[in-house]
């Protein structure tokens, strides 16, 4: 199972780590940490050392309730971080977390390797084809609304089967266009609530059934911190706990804060798997 970054073949029969790139003053942990150049290049280097093989860059909070940030404000957040990255790193494999095509589009001329949407071209109907002209790997999120909105649209009548059935759509319109290289995200958080999101990481294994790479992102999410009584700061524990059920239930790619954590709960996994 591999995807096709700028031309480098990657092989997710071994599970990678996206380390996150918050530059939005409001995300739910780690907003407004990275203001300047110094620390985003510090940042981005340690989450490299670590063992990350993609970094995912985001300047639109979408967390439940996050303000709107429009199309022109997302651009000038992220054109210069993603032009001193590369410069910096030139091997660098930057993920751009948007939902814009344009903006998309704008990232991906200058060098970004993929595009991670958490609505799953719901959002803008032109993402798709955009991503498929570019040939670069594409991350189609399920989710419902937008997030100013998701959190009222949490009503299923079995949300396994409603899962697989909107990504059968997504596929079914990724393979038309002939996007090749297609990655699910169940979208944990997003329009479920938490007794949804221990549903889905309990039945993830289903989503096999698409023969797709699957990303996982519960770092240090409300599912952890609010069923433990703690906040997302002290939530480390239980996401390194999630992350070896989500492996176990067939992840390729842990989208994470903790980089080096991941490595090694993914370190151990391996060692139980060859055992």
């Amino acid at each position: 199972m591999t995807i096709n970054c700028l031309g480098q073949l990657i092989d997710l029969k071994r599970p990678k780590i996206m380390g996150i790139l918050n530059i939005t003053p409001d995300s739910f942990y780690d907003g407004g940490k990275f203001k300047d150049e110094s620390a985003l290049l510090k940042q981005t280097g340690q989450m490299l050392s670590e063992g990350a093989t993609f970094i995912d860059l985001g300047a639109y909070s979408s967390r439940p309730g996050a303000a709107e940030v429009s199309e022109e404000e997302e651009m000038a957040r992220l054109e210069p971080v993603v032009q001193i990255l590369l410069e910096e790193f030139p091997d660098i494999l930057l993920s751009i977390d948007t939902f814009r095509s344009r903006v998309a589009i704008s990232c991906l001329d200058v060098g970004a390797a993929m595009i991670n949407d958490i609505s799953g071209g719901d959002l803008d109907p032109e993402m798709m084809s955009a991503v498929a002209a570019y040939k670069a790997p594409y991350i189609a999120m399920h989710m419902r609304g937008t997030p100013q909105t998701m959190a009222q649209e949490t009503e299923y009548e079995d949300l396994m089967i409603d899962i697989r059935y909107q990504f059968s759509l997504k596929i079914s319109r990724a393979r038309e266009l002939k996007l090749n290289d297609l990655i699910i995200d169940p979208g944990f958080g997003f329009a479920k609530t938490r007794a949804q999101n221990f549903e889905l990481l309990k039945s993830l294994d289903l989503l096999q059934c698409f023969d797709l790479p699957l990303l996982v992102g519960v770092s240090r999410k409300s599912m952890i911190f609010k069923t433990l009584g703690i906040t997302p700061e002290h939530s480390l524990n239980g996401t390194t706990a999630l992350h070896m059920i989500a492996l176990e239930k067939g992840a390729n790619i842990l989208r994470v804060h903790d980089v080096m954590e991941a490595s090694q709960c993914i370190r151990l996994f391996e060692e139980i798997q060859s055992a």
